[in-house]
């Protein structure tokens, strides 16, 4: 027989848990203490209560010496950790969160307490909200049956549905039972396969990703975490501490990367690492460059995986850069998105910001010319979806174009090369007005359009307010400082037999306006609201404001199809004449 690295245990749920209330059971490096959303813990609660099978863990023996470790809730333990979660984390750190009342990390950095609500007459679990909060037959934190003597639940219980109702003595029976089933779920049978205190980290590693490439699948950003943890934690740490601190306002003066318009995920920030590092967006291929493998011989080294991860550390370094990050995020508001919520991939601010590091760090670009180029390729990228469809091999490619460039002139004449190959004339004439014949509501050409009057200083029709103000407001109400307005409201056009959402929302219907004037105009034709408010500005301004929002000559007095298909074009052309301003304004 085989030998393995690994041998059966079995435990009680009550015994894991003080498990790691002692310390005994610890979090290893290579997990995040991040866990599962509540309605995940609700659903692994009924199935306990019902007595399914819930899977297994997977542990790994080690001595408290010589291993870094993280532990699970109270950092105050009484011993070392000497097994450590491998596999099965997220369910056992929710069950412990539940049963002793700890606050949880959530993926947003904020920490909370998960609360699942029980229902005795049924033997139901829920997600409080609302209406279990008004009803008196749940018992809103189930927490609190594991933290008190089991006969006291249930006569607090029982006295505060009595005060509701009339309460039988077979629904005391019943509610006993179902109470004390809960309680005793601690009792609930586990197995556990412990990896041998033999087993060396790469190997726990290992281990972890072929489980995991088996069963949920995890992205490859998640394999290469998983090594960083093993071959270099502070790297991870420093993206997750980043993160976090992109989410949260640091005090008055003091240096941070928090921001409202870009704040990435761990997995965001690695890519931009690899690709800085590498050249390389496939991420399968840098998990295995890390793991030490040539790429061209297949054969694997200790040496050659440290030279990997010190170009990584290296990568790392420029973009965490304070400065960089900085730097990057008003090349964003130049190209003219001012919000996130215009923002509509993320993929795109990621390859972004790599370009500008590799452009600023690797091939030495004068700043100012650097700043416009990356602000017409984010244009030029979000505008077209480029990272919307297959994001990882768009990016493989075009990093591949970049290996081969040893200087600025190179580098900014690719970028250019692109940019003119994508915006042709067919696109601005053709392929654009097309796109634009949606009613999506986060379609890149939209927020195109928005970037476009942000940089052609519009204003927001109707107002003396520019765009830009209203989309970036100093405070934000109850009512967005701006909204979109249908130009053809939607009641008048159900009143003239337009029925159909998507009709009725497409984009070349909408026009930027303050939220009061939205109020106002209401349901109102365009004949009548339209000569009310052009009564506010003269001749030239309400020329320009037209021009602005892409208005045709006389539109209160088409049709809505004529209208829309008139529209269209001239939006396409206002983008293209922001796109205009960013290239003049770096010529």
């Amino acid at each position: 027989m085989t030998d393995t690295l690994f041998k059966e245990v079995h435990y009680s749920l009550g015994g894991l848990i003080n498990d790691i209330g002692l310390g005994r059971i610890g979090l290893p490096d290579i997990q995040r203490p991040f866990v599962w959303a509540n309605a995940k813990v609700r659903d692994l609660f009924d199935s306990m209560y019902r007595g399914y099978p819930v899977g297994y863990f997977l542990f790994w023996q080690t001595g408290a010496e010589g291993v870094e470790t993280k532990v699970i809730g109270d950092t105050n333990k009484q011993k070392s950790p000497s097994l450590l979660i491998v596999d099965g984390q997220q369910r056992l750190t929710s069950l412990y969160a539940v049963i002793r009342r700890e606050a949880v990390l959530r993926e947003n950095f904020q920490r909370e307490h998960i609360r699942i609500a029980f229902r005795p007459q049924s033997g139901t679990f829920a997600v409080p909200d609302a209406t279990t909060e008004r009803d008196p037959e749940y018992i809103l934190d189930i927490s609190e049956v594991f933290s008190r003597p089991t006969h006291k639940t249930i006569g607090e219980y029982l006295k505060r549905l009595s005060a509701a109702r009339t309460v039988t003595d077979a629904e005391e029976e019943a509610v006993a039972e179902a109470i004390g089933r809960l309680s005793g779920l601690t009792n609930f049978p586990f197995i556990a396969l412990e990896l041998s205190q033999t087993c060396t980290e790469e190997q726990v590693a290992d281990v972890f990703v072929r489980i995991n490439s088996e069963g949920k699948k995890l992205n490859q950003s998640d394999f290469i975490l998983t090594l960083m943890s093993v071959f270099w934690d502070e790297g991870r740490t420093e993206l997750e501490m980043f993160c976090r601190a992109a989410r949260q306002p640091a005090a008055a003066g003091q240096a941070s990367p928090f921001n409202a318009l870009f704040q990435p995920d761990p997995d965001h920030l690695l890519r931009v690492d690899v690709g800085v590092a590498f050249r390389r967006a496939r991420l399968e291929h840098v998990y295995s460059l890390l793991r030490g493998k040539d790429l061209s011989t297949g054969e694997s080294s200790p040496e050659q995986r440290a030279n990997q991860f010190d170009k990584l550390r290296d990568a790392q370094g420029r973009v965490l850069n304070l400065t960089y990050w900085a730097d990057f995020l008003n090349i964003v508001r130049a190209a003219g998105y001012r919000s996130a919520k215009t923002i509509s991939s993320v993929n795109a601010l990621v390859f972004a910001y790599q370009l500008y590091l590799l452009g600023r760090t690797e091939y030495a670009v004068e700043g100012f010319k650097l700043k416009n180029a990356i602000a017409r390729w984010l244009f030029m990228s979000l505008l077209t979806g480029r990272f919307t469809s297959s994001p990882e091999s768009r990016m493989e490619q075009d990093l591949a174009e970049l290996r081969e460039m040893t200087s600025a002139e190179q580098f900014l004449a690719r970028l250019a090369t692109v940019e003119t190959a994508t915006l042709t004339d067919d696109y601005w004439t053709k392929t654009l007005p097309l796109d634009l014949a949606t009613s999506a509501g986060r379609s890149p050409a939209l927020f195109g359009f928005y970037a476009a009057q942000t940089l052609l200083g519009a204003r927001a029709l109707f107002s003396a307010m520019n765009v830009v103000d209203l989309l970036d407001p100093p405070a934000q109400g109850q009512k967005k400082a701006l909204e979109r307005h249908h130009l053809f409201p939607r009641q008048y056009l159900k009143g003239m037999g337009v029925e159909s959402v998507r009709d009725i929302n497409q984009i070349a219907n909408y026009a930027l306006v303050e939220w009061d004037d939205n109020i106002a105009i209401s349901d109102a034709p365009p004949s009548q609201y339209w000569p009310k408010y052009a009564e506010r500005f003269d001749a030239d301004t309400l020329a320009a404001m037209m021009r602005w929002h892409a208005l045709p000559s006389d539109w209160w007095t088409l049709g809505y199809d004529g209208f829309l298909a008139a529209r269209r074009p001239l939006i396409a052309d206002v983008i293209r004449q922001g796109y205009q301003k960013l290239v003049s304004a770096g010529s």
